[in-house]
């Protein structure tokens, strides 16, 4: 130890030190499992035990203080499963008019009102991004986090949080993880629900049966993560049965026979630290089948040092997660078909300036350009079908949108679903292609049905053209 630094100080050092040469060994950022106990730290979040109180405080068919049920049941996704009951009584009675109209019909699960006071709740609480009243320490942690730029983030947390923290990252709740694509970068995984989508919440007993049942998939795609990246968990007790799960997985996938899960560690907060005291460097955190682990364990009262720490070496230095997402989403299918297979090295910066113009990406690969390949699915909402019934709500078909697409053909020789363009997206799933359209090609399409004149916004490809005039004999040497 250097004189004048002190055990505190040095082991700020020793675990910096450790971070980096995980860092340096994975080469690649790491995935942050966040828990409630960030938002806690924020924003004031409630712990579980905290909400329950608060939602037998809400209801007046409650007679009893919360400590009652909590000796009654115990088990807290117990409790949850019991208050279900009693918030569904409440709304098909006294508090019908504190509850949309759209939960009272036979297809609305009986525990949807009690998930709509918990998201109603939560959003309420979420500070404002504008708010400064933020002490200067978790303002900075704040900064600090997000300049991790993980490759992803995975969360047990109902709120928001992490979605105002990283805007750029695309939320995928629930059992959207299970049936969308492989894994990519740039994305929070609710594993748990989100109060955007209150019926996803896992908060009842039967949630979790069922998200068990699920968990065998989700399990397996997780792991390919926790074996290439550094983990990071944040806001989580050792104990916490969400750690023990996923540690439970990466030991049967990855054993490390009696030494320590290198490349996995769990942040907790501990406060005033003694400056003459080394807090310990690994936790054993017992798991399934009476087994135990042991992973790298960080103790701090401030979080700022050890997110600087994990976004000290950048492998994607100031390379947006919006744009790797956007690149991987619209060359996914480039590697599916019979194309030259190449080994590349990649100029980020041209990469994102490719993607940030529209007419510059398509010709990184001989393509006609794509508009907006960062948003593909939100800026292509509709199939022909949906968009014919956009257009005449009485439509049963895609007909009248067809007849929209055969009208351009007529007038300006462009199919527009022979290209991607403003109006149209081709996707392919597997051997079946999918034509999916914009907002922009729906105000398109009433124009060209109501005869009004429009304009289209886009450079014509050449294989959509009108067949050129053949050429005359003096156009010699001309393409």
């Amino acid at each position: 130890m250097s004189a004048g630094v002190t055990r505190a100080e040095q082991y700020i050092s020793d675990v910096t030190e450790d971070i980096a040469a995980c860092l340096r060994t994975k080469g690649c950022q790491p995935i942050l499992f966040v828990g409630s106990g960030l938002s806690r730290r924020h924003f004031s979040g409630p712990s579980w035990d905290e909400l329950l109180h608060y939602l037998a405080k809400s209801c007046p068919l409650f007679e009893k203080d919360y400590a009652y049920y909590k000796q009654l049941y115990g088990n807290p996704l117990k409790i949850g499963e019991e208050f279900a009951k009693v918030y569904r009584e409440w709304a098909w009675g006294a508090g019908h008019n504190r509850f949309p109209k759209n939960l009272f019909n036979e297809s609305v699960p009986a525990d949807a009102y009690i998930k709509f006071v918990i998201a109603e709740y939560l959003k309420k609480l979420l500070p404002n991004p504008a708010d400064k009243s933020a002490t200067a320490a978790l303002a900075a942690e704040i900064v600090a986090i997000k300049n991790i730029r993980p490759h992803a983030i995975i969360t047990t947390n109902y709120d928001q949080l992490l979605e105002a923290v990283f805007p750029e990252y695309q939320p995928i709740i629930g059992q959207q993880i299970i049936q969308g694509a492989n894994l990519s970068v740039g994305e929070i995984f609710k594993i748990h629900g989100c109060v955007s989508e209150p019926n996803s919440l896992v908060f009842t007993a039967g949630d979790y049966a069922q998200f068990i049942k699920r968990k065998k998939y989700l399990s397996a795609k997780l792991l390919t993560f926790f074996s290439e990246h550094p983990l990071l968990f944040i806001g989580y007790g050792a104990g916490d049965p969400n750690i023990r799960a996923i540690l439970s997985d990466i030991d049967e996938a990855l054993p490390v026979a009696g030494g320590v899960i290198p490349n996995v560690y769990i942040l907790e907060w501990r406060q005033n630290i003694p400056a003459n005291e080394y807090p310990n460097r690994e936790k054993l955190i017992a798991i399934e089948d009476a087994k135990s682990v042991r992973i790298n364990a960080i103790e701090a009262d401030d979080f700022t040092w050890v997110f600087n720490a994990f976004g000290s070496q950048q492998s994607l230095n100031g390379v947006s997660p919006r744009i790797l997402r956007a690149l991987l989403a619209r060359s996914y299918e480039l590697v599916r078909h019979d194309i030259p297979r190449k080994v590349i090295e990649a100029d980020f910066q041209m990469l994102e300036h490719a993607v940030e113009n529209q007419n510059e990406f398509a010709k990184l690969f001989g393509l006609t350009t794509v508009s907006s390949p960062s948003q593909l699915a939100a800026n292509y909402p509709y199939n022909l079908t949906q968009l014919s019934k956009k257009i005449q709500p009485r439509a049963t078909s895609w007909a009248i949108g067809q007849k929209a697409i055969n009208a351009i053909i007529t007038t300006h020789g462009i199919d527009l679903k022979k290209s991607d363009n403003p109006y149209h997206c081709g996707i392919k799933y597997g051997a079946t292609p999918i034509h999916k359209y914009s907002e922009l090609a729906l105000t398109l399409f009433k124009k060209v049905l109501a005869g009004d004149s429009y304009k289209l916004e886009m450079e014509e490809p050449a294989t959509a053209r009108r067949p050129p005039v053949p050429p005359t004999p003096s156009a010699k040497g001309s393409d």
